[in-house]
This record gives structure tokens, C-alpha cells and sequence, in this order.
């Protein structure tokens, strides 16, 4: 396919990056090598969701046919913006405030929420690595259950909650009444060590995830090889991949849902990891070859791990006489209880030491890569570029740890259960502020200029009015005509609105004396930004493909926005609303932290777009047109603020960028 001629614009000479100087904190260090990155990166992505999530997902959701949404969701969504956060990383050689930032000043929000997300995560993820501490050392014990070779699952499930995370002393309404202290010990340990693994940089963080992730890969076809040599183990595999049920794809629409969650979650997507660990290589680096490893190398762990765990799971069923989905498969009691009993069986209390240990090492360095995309956003600002790497990171590190205090009471489980369901929602509501920013709103204000307001809006409404008033019809009818109803009612709407945008193109057409044709305005509308953008991008860090340009601007933020409706309005089994009475816990405090969680991240949001000043100390590194925009916005000196403020007195924006090391580059 090929681009139609038409003028010389805003998005082809003169656009954002048109000339880019950045100015970039003192002596930003780099990976050691290209492999220390992807260890650093696939250690990152790989966690406890590939070992106890990937698994029971696909046996839960038709065995073999759960990989045919699964594949889809890693292709369509995962792939494109993995290429997003590393190549705008490294072409910025900054974090999320300073990658979106780059795009809009009032976008910067975008960058605030994700890593605020990721932060907010690691409070709890920490907590769950000190539980795995805790129930490691456990084994030790001369009374600890581990050492009776006849012990099950649901006693090994029974005792992992109730001793080692506490939760035997909860109230009779689910409340916390205790703090566990020796959680509290274990979380303080693991946060020194996460902050030692990255207190020096990225080189010594690209040398020890080369144990943290090289180690697990190691264990993970030990644990492979001795689950296939037992007997039965093909029944489990069966269940896990070869039973394909093709009907859960029709039948239980949530799956399409669960699918593309797992992808963002376990590649570790809009929480500003990938961001920051592309802005640490060299701004040549084949950024699309980099985030295809990444993404396939922790699918492809995903995948053996399926292997690993259900193989190991049909011998248990064989010992027992049972069918494999009658044994506790899901999640947390997978790894906590029945996997552990398998070997425990098979080979006695270091079988068990030894998946502890290697749930260790996964968590460890997704722990420390949260830690690091928040260091390195809040390193590169003007408030803390002049703080010693090693005492940010000492700072950081200490909130922290205080956070994560709340999930060591007893009621933690809990605390985390209820946080993790609504970290959906911003997960969600991040990635579409992304994929927003990069294909719609980069270079908005010179569509506007070239093309006019109604045809750049109308043509927005056409995309975002129709998704929405379709998920309304599909969400909300019966669902014997939802499905008609919600496609008629969206094409109905896209086609009006893009009616409008035609209408709109013919007088700009009329008007612009030949300079302007029907193909080439609807090239522009459709494409012209996001290919101006991928221009600017590939000549930096190197080839990106068309399809990406398609799926972020015609793809993406429609499924997010699709995605997002179908988790707010999903019901409990009592038939009430999720949101704000998930999983049955009490209003306070469990509901009402959930949806502080997820207002606090809109909030960011949208002050960021409101008062864009307000994050100017954020804003090391920018492109030179980035700052002479948010000097504008400060100023009041363009119209849209000035009828924003409405008669309030400009506001004069000092320069708050001190640049430590220009590097000016033409493209």
C-alpha cells in the first residue's frame, strides 16, 4: 500500500520530532549487553502468573482452545504495544512521563499513572514474595506438614493461609485484627534485596537477572523432565493442552477477556517496565526484534510451564484415583498446595524447598523491575536528577516497604485479592491512555491546522462514539439480541459519523485550490499521524511494520475501551456489580481501597490534562516543540486556554529544564 501524494505538512517536515534534542541525566548508564537487557526484560515479564495463572486459565478455558484467544491477544495487542514502550524508551531515552510527554505536555499524566500502578503493585507483590520466604524456611521446621509424605492439598493450602500468611486469626467479617510480624520481617528483607539489585544501575540489575532469570529457566525443564517421567502424567497433559473445547469461545465470553488480561499482566504492560528498560539501550537498538523476544520468550515460559505443572498433576490424580480437574488446579492453591504435595510424594522436602526457592527467583525480578521503572521516571525529573542514584533508590524503596505493611496483616490475602481485581481496571484504562496518545492525539493540533477541526473530531467521533454506544447494546440487552442489536448500533453510528467527516473533507477539498484531493485528506484522517510517527520512530530505532500503525490507531484503543466496559459491568454469582463488591469482602477497607486505587490514577489523569504545568518538573528529557507547547499552555497565550480561563491572568513558565548533556540529532 502506498501513500497518496499530498502537501507538505505539519506531520511530514515541521512535526514533533522534526528536531530533537534531549536532554538526558548525567552519564545514563546502559545494559552491559543486548542479552543482560532481554534477561533483565524477560525476567521482568516472567512471574508467578506463568507458573499459577497460565495454566489453570487453559485447562479452565477449553484445554488446547484457550491458546486460539490467548495467541490473538499476544499478536494484536501484546506485541504492538510492547513496541510502543521500548521503542519510545529508548527513542526518548526516558520513562513514561517523559515518553508521553513527548507526545502531548498534557499527556504526562499517562507516564504518572503507569508507573504509580506499577508502584502500587509491587507494595503487594513484595508481600507475596516474603510469603514464599516464609513458607521456604517453614519447611525447615521439625513439626512443619511438609514432613509427612501424606499430606494433600487442601491441608497444604489450609496451612499456607492460616499459618504462614496469618489469616487463621481474621474476624468473623474478614477483617484484619493483626499484624504477622514475621510477614513483616520477610517483606523488609525482600525489599533490600530488590533495592540491591538495583541501587547501582542497570548494568549490575542486567548481571544478576542473568541468575534471577536464568536460574528459573534451568528449574523449569528440571521440573519438566520429572513430571513427564511419571506415571500419568499424560492425563494431565491431556487436560492441559489436549482437549480442545471450542465451544467456551462462544459460550463464556469472558475468556476473550481473561486472555488479553493475562497477556498485559504477565508481559508486564502500562506499568512503565518496558519503557524504562528501552530507555537504557542505545537508541539504534532494533526495537521491534526486542520486544518480539521479550513477548514470545515469556509466552513460550508459559507454555513449558503448563507442561511442567499438569504433568506433575496427573501423576497426583493417578495416586489418588481421580480425574485431574477434580484436584485443586487454580491459581494460588496450585503452587502453595498441590504442586508442592506432587513432589513431595515423589521425592521428599527438597522437592518442595526447591519450588520455593524458584517461585522466589520469579518474583524477585519482576519485584525489582517495577522498582526500577519508578526509579528511573522519578531520576529522570528535574526535582531528583541531581539525587544519587543509590539514595533514590534507598528512598523509594522504604515508602515501599511501608506500603506493603498493610498487606502484612492477616488480612492480606485479602488486601491483595481485592487490589490485584481492581489494578484491572487501571491497567486497562492506561494501556488505552497509550495507545490514545501515540495514534490519536500525537500531531492533533496540526490535523486540526491542515484539515479543520470538524473533520479531525467528527472522524474521532465516528471511532470512539460508535464503540461506545456499542458496548451500551451489547452490555445491557438481552442476550438474544445483543449481539445484532450492539453491531447494528455501531455501525450505524460509525457510518453516520464518518458521513459527517466526508461532508466536512469535500469543503476542505473545495477551498484548498487543488491542493488537497478526497484520497489524500482520507489518507491523512486515517493514517497520516501515526505514520508520520512511525517515520520519525524508524529512523532511530530501526524498521517498524505498517500493521502496527493499524492496530494502534483502528485496533487497540477500541478492544481496551470493549475490554474496559466488559470488566466494569461483570457480575458476582449474587448478581451484583464486581465493581465495588468484589469477591464478597466487606466496603471497608477492602472495597473502598480497591476503588481509591483506581479514582487516584484517574485523577493523575486528568489533572495532567487540565493543568498540564503542574507536571513541568516532570518533564526531563522533552523535544524542544514539547516545551515551547507547554510554555504556550502555561502562558495562556493560545486561544483554547485563553477560553479555557476565560479572562485569568497569564502565567509566565520559567525554563525548568537544566540540561545536563544535550544530545541533538536531526531526523
Amino acid at each position: 500500500m502506498s501513500e497518496p501524494e499530498q502537501p507538505e505538512t505539519a506531520a511530514g517536515a515541521k512535526g514533533l520530532f522534526a528536531c530533537v534534542k534531549l536532554d538526558k541525566p548525567e552519564e545514563r548508564g546502559e545494559w552491559s549487553s543486548r542479552g543482560a537487557f532481554y534477561m533483565a526484560t524477560i525476567g521482568a515479564a516472567v512471574g508467578f502468573g506463568n507458573v499459577w495463572r497460565f495454566p489453570s486459565l487453559a485447562v479452565k478455558y477449553g484445554g488446547g482452545a484457550f491458546f486460539i484467544p490467548y495467541i490473538m491477544a499476544l499478536f494484536l495487542l501484546g506485541i504492538p504495544l510492547a513496541i510502543l514502550e521500548i521503542g519510545f524508551g529508548q527513542y526518548f531515552q526516558t520513562g513514561d512521563i517523559g515518553v508521553f510527554g513527548g507526545f502531548h505536555p498534557r499527556l504526562r499524566g499517562v507516564g504518572l499513572a503507569s508507573v504509580g500502578c506499577g508502584f502500587m503493585l509491587d507494595t503487594y507483590y513484595v508481600v507475596l514474595i516474603a510469603w514464599v520466604m516464609n513458607g521456604f524456611f517453614d519447611t525447615f521446621r521439625a513439626d512443619s506438614p511438609w514432613n509427612d509424605p501424606e499430606l494433600d492439598g487442601g491441608t497444604a493450602v489450609g496451612h499456607f493461609v492460616n499459618e504462614i500468611i496469618g489469616a487463621g486469626s481474621l474476624a468473623d467479617d474478614g477483617k484484619p485484627t493483626r499484624l504477622v510480624g514475621i510477614n513483616v520481617f520477610y517483606s523488609f528483607v525482600t525489599w533490600v534485596l530488590i533495592f540491591l539489585c538495583v541501587a547501582w544501575g542497570v548494568k549490575w540489575t542486567g548481571r544478576i537477572a542473568y541468575f534471577t532469570m536464568g536460574l528459573p529457566i534451568v528449574l523449569l525443564f528440571v521440573f519438566l523432565i520429572k513430571g513427564l517421567t511419571l506415571e500419568g502424567a499424560d492425563a494431565g497433559v491431556k487436560e492441559y493442552i489436549g482437549i480442545w473445547d471450542m465451544s467456551v469461545l462462544t459460550e463464556q465470553g469472558e475468556v476473550w477477556s481473561v486472555a488479553c488480561s493475562q497477556i498485559f499482566f504477565s508481559i508486564g504492560l502500562t506499568f512503565g517496565i518496558l519503557t524504562a528498560f528501552g530507555s537504557h539501550c542505545p537508541r539504534s537498538e532494533p526495537a521491534v526484534a526486542n520486544a518480539c523476544v521479550v513477548a514470545l520468550a515469556n509466552s513460550t515460559f508459559s507454555f513449558i510451564a503448563g507442561f511442567a505443572v499438569f504433568a506433575a498433576l496427573g501423576h497426583l490424580a493417578f495416586l489418588e484415583g481421580v480425574a485431574v480437574t477434580e484436584l485443586d488446579y487454580g491459581g494460588f492453591s496450585l503452587v502453595f498446595g498441590t504442586w508442592p504435595v506432587v513432589f513431595n510424594k515423589i521425592g521428599g522436602i527438597h522437592w518442595v524447598r526447591l519450588i520455593f526457592f524458584n517461585l522466589f527467583l520469579l518474583g524477585l525480578d519482576s519485584a525489582f523491575a517495577f522498582l526500577e521503572a519508578f526509579i528511573t521516571v522519578m531520576h529522570d525529573t528535574v526535582l531528583f536528577q541531581k539525587v544519587p542514584r543509590f539514595w533514590l533508590a534507598a528512598g523509594i524503596s522504604v515508602v515501599g516497604f511501608l506500603f506493603s505493611i498493610m498487606y502484612c496483616t492477616d488480612g492480606g490475602l485479602n488486601f491483595l485479592d481485592v487490589v490485584d481485581f481492581y489494578i484491572n481496571f487501571v491497567m486497562i484504562l492506561v494501556g488505552f491512555f497509550e495507545a490514545f496518545g501515540s495514534a490519536w492525539a500525537y500531531d492533533i493540533i496540526g490535523q486540526v491546522e491542515r484539515q479543520s477541526a470538524p473533520v479531525v473530531y467528527s472522524f474521532m467521533a465516528a471511532n470512539f462514539g460508535a464503540v461506545v454506544v456499542g458496548c451500551v447494546l451489547w452490555f445491557a440487552l438481552p442476550p438474544d439480541v445483543a449481539v445484532w442489536a450492539g453491531f447494528v448500533g455501531f455501525f450505524g453510528v460509525y457510518f453516520l459519523f464518518l458521513g459527517v467527516t466526508v461532508y466536512y473533507i469535500n469543503k476542505v477539498v473545495a477551498d484548498s485550490d487543488g491542493k488537497w484531493t478526497m484520497r489524500s485528506m482520507l489518507w491523512e484522517v486515517y493514517l497520516g499521524n501515526i505514520l508520520a510517527l512511525r517515520n520519525r520512530m524508524q529512523e532511530v530505532i530501526g524498521p517498524v511494520p505498517f500493521v502496527w500503525c493499524l492496530l494502534m490507531k483502528h485496533f487497540i484503543p477500541h478492544v481496551l475501551i470493549i475490554l474496559f466496559v466488559n470488566l466494569a459491568q461483570s457480575e458476582t454469582e449474587q448478581g451484583t456489580a464486581q465493581f465495588g463488591n468484589y469477591g464478597g469482602y466487606a466496603a471497608h477497607p477492602y472495597q473502598i481501597l480497591g476503588i481509591i486505587v483506581v479514582a487516584f490514577t484517574l485523577l493523575v489523569f486528568v489533572v495532567g490534562v487540565a493543568f498540564p504545568e503542574l507536571y513541568a518538573p516532570l518533564a526531563l528529557p522533552q523535544t524542544e516543540e514539547a516545551k515551547a507547547e507547554l510554555r504556550k499552555y502555561a502562558t495562556a497565550s493560545s486561544a483554547e486556554v485563553e477560553d479555557e480561563k476565560e479572562g485569568g491572568e497569564p502565567v509566565e513558565l520559567k525554563e525548568v529544564v537544566e540540561p545536563v548533556e544535550s544530545v541533538e540529532k536531526d531526523i
